[in-house]
């Protein structure tokens, strides 16, 4: 089994004093995937979650779009692969993963999408609406959930919510990381997203809302900044976008009704 920390010995100075001890660190992991005998990509990521984490990517570069997809998913932890087998075979191109789509329709921030993020990023159509208090609360909760980002301070963590409780929280290295395991999370487990919240550590950035736009809430929550992209990305898909969630205190910068006074 794979860990996601590891132990590593250094110098803590404090003034003039040096002090050797251990400390925990955030693991590092390559993972290369082969779909369907050919590789696909190599993503770094954390070690943990890595089945939901690989349903999660296939899904947000519009490979599969539900779990049935699949035919069969190995991991290979000692080498660093995943071996998926799709019962269709894939007919989305490698180029579109990485290949600018210039969009036609209105809003000017879906100049920026990659070809499969027209495929699979969903405007959210959600009614749900939560007061500030139950936003500020589960971000309380969220930043209480993770142990290891609490020992390493080097990890992103993302929860997906109801109003009330947390549903699941991943941790990744890499914050797009974290999204996908949320989303190969409800995969797996075939959840309606429409009226979920995500809960988020750190910035608010274009490709976070991407990702959240592929999960399918109408919510996302954050203790840290928005970009102008990334809210422009919010209008264009009807997403509520929150920032500053900390102590009493938060932004709303899309979709405020969504958000109602507690």
């Amino acid at each position: 089994m794979l860990e996601s920390t590891t132990n590593w010995r250094i110098w803590k100075i404090d003034g003039d004093a040096a002090v050797e001890t251990d400390d925990e660190i955030a693991a590092e992991y390559p993972l290369t995937f082969q779909l369907d005998g050919e590789e696909f990509a190599t993503i770094v990521c954390s070690p943990s979650a890595l089945e939901e984490m690989a349903i999660g990517f296939l899904a947000s570069e519009g490979i599969i779009r539900t779990i049935d997809d699949i035919a069969s998913l190995k991991i290979d932890e000692d080498r660093g692969y995943i071996y998926a087998e799709l019962k269709h075979k894939q007919s989305t191109a490698k180029t579109d993963v990485s290949k600018r789509f210039i969009g036609s329709c209105c809003g000017k921030s879906r100049q920026f999408y990659f070809m499969n993020d027209v495929r699979t990023a969903r405007t959210s159509t959600s009614q749900m609406k939560m007061s500030a208090g139950q936003a500020i609360r589960l971000m309380r909760l969220l930043q209480q959930s993770s142990a290891e980002f609490q020992a390493t301070g080097g990890l992103h963590n993302a929860a997906i919510c109801t109003t009330e409780s947390l549903l699941a929280v991943r941790a990744d290295i890499g914050r797009h990381n974290a999204l996908d395991k949320l989303l190969g999370y409800c995969l797996q487990n075939r959840i309606r997203t429409t009226d979920l919240i995500i809960a988020f550590s750190g910035r608010l950035s274009s490709e976070v809302v991407l990702k959240a736009a592929k999960i399918g809430v109408g919510i996302i929550l954050s203790k840290s900044a928005p970009t102008d992209l990334a809210l422009q990305l919010a209008h264009d898909l009807g997403i509520t976008c929150a920032g500053f969630v900390r102590g009493e205190k938060m932004n709303v910068y899309t979709q405020p009704q969504r958000i109602i006074g507690s």
